[in-house]
């Protein structure tokens, strides 16, 4: 009887043992689950976008929000090696290389954030970087987001009459100069000419 109580209890044991084990294996794997699909960029779902759209103002037409198609320009300075005159070269160009939405946005402390919008339905979207107008509305400083947290900030000017964008920012390494130019270009909305009558 004694062997046979001995024998239950151990089967007991083991059970118990064996089923902590296995919960805190599978808590284990979902915590690494989790943690390997957090996103790299905040993100905001379609629901999110349409309410912060909703929310505008109507009678104020900002003339900033809009779909964009963005290229780049890279400058590169420096003074080569025995040499008295600085080189200039263009070291890489990318034209239209994304498609962009700046929207106004009235949930939180920011003026506008930029949506990339280089995937197809989504079911949310990353949030790529954020303008703050100056006190003249055509001058902006843009914050952009890259992945593992680092962010760069250009300076932008908006030209209403072109639906355009140009932003720019210098990095120096050492002796060489790298200075970055971004266009934005305005796809949508459309500006409405005064004499169309559309």
């Amino acid at each position: 009887m004694r062997a046979r109580f001995l024998s239950v209890f151990i089967s007991f044991a083991a059970t118990g043992l064996l089923s902590g084990c296995m919960r805190q294996m599978m808590e284990i794997s979902k915590a690494a689950t989790l943690k390997a699909v957090q996103p790299e960029f905040e993100q905001v779902d379609f629901q999110e976008l349409m309410k912060r759209y909703m929310n505008k103002d109507a009678s104020s037409a900002d003339e900033i929000e809009g779909i964009y198609s963005v290229s780049i320009v890279v400058e590169k300075k420096n003074k080569p090696l025995f040499s008295s005159e600085e080189q200039q070269r263009v070291v890489e160009r990318k034209e239209n290389y994304a498609t962009v939405a700046i929207l106004r946005d009235h949930t939180s402390g920011r003026e506008y954030i930029e949506i990339s919008l280089e995937k197809e339905n989504q079911a949310s979207y990353p949030v790529r970087g954020e303008f703050a107008a100056m006190n003249d509305r055509n001058i902006m400083i843009y914050k952009h987001f890259e992945p593992k947290g680092k962010s760069f900030t250009y300076m932008f000017s908006f030209d209403k009459d072109r639906d355009l964008l140009e932003g720019i920012r210098t990095e120096v390494n050492g002796k060489t100069e790298f200075t970055y130019k971004m266009t934005y270009l305005k796809m949508q909305p459309k500006r409405i000419s005064a004499g169309s009558g559309n």
